[in-house]
């Protein structure tokens, strides 16, 4: 299974809180949305495993997908960074994680609503 990652954007953190509880509801949710306040690969990669953990995901193919977007995205990574430091301390990074085939399933599936 491939895996994919993703930083999306800044979000306040109850709007966050209260989308991931919306997700929640959905039983068939193929992705996670992670918040930080920090933009840090070690602070994702944390996310992540408990994320994949919980999923039955593979941990190490999914920690390597972090490690890979870290190593390829440095210029969306400072502006990330510089985004969420504008923000304040009331703010998150969200980014996205998920096996691929179920993230393009679902994409699919917004298309053809």
């Amino acid at each position: 299974m491939q895996y994919t990652f993703e930083l999306l954007g800044i979000s306040p953190i109850l709007h966050f809180f209260n989308h991931q509880q919306k997700l929640q509801v959905e039983k068939n949710l193929t992705v996670e949305y992670l918040g930080n306040h920090q933009c840090s690969l070690d602070v994702f990669i944390k996310s992540v495993e408990n994320v994949s953990i919980n999923r039955g995901w593979r941990v190490d193919k999914v920690v390597e997908t972090v490690i890979n977007f870290w190593m390829n995205n440095a210029d969306s990574i400072q502006y990330w960074n510089s985004r969420l430091k504008d923000a304040g301390e009331e703010n998150l990074l969200v980014a996205r994680v998920g096996d691929i085939k179920s993230l393009r399933q679902s994409f699919e599936f917004l298309l053809n609503n």
